[in-house]
């Protein structure tokens, strides 16, 4: 399964909106997520699985890359 995850790049600052940034991640489950970016200093705001017509369009756009990790 394929997740977007919103995240500010700070853990220790106040989220600001126009901050936000997202990155693609493969894994088995949300929790597996949290796992696999544990080593960052991310501030994850939202893990949003894609599936169906969403995941085709997220795939369709110029921003869409898989995270290696």
């Amino acid at each position: 399964m394929i997740y977007k995850v919103y995240f500010q790049e700070n853990a220790t600052q106040v989220p600001i909106r126009e901050n936000t940034k997202h990155v693609y991640v493969e894994a088995d489950s949300e929790k597996s997520v949290r796992e696999k970016l544990k080593d960052r200093n991310y501030n994850i705001e939202l893990i949003q699985l894609l599936e169906g017509p969403h995941l085709e369009y997220e795939q369709a756009s110029s921003h869409f890359e898989l995270e290696q990790v």
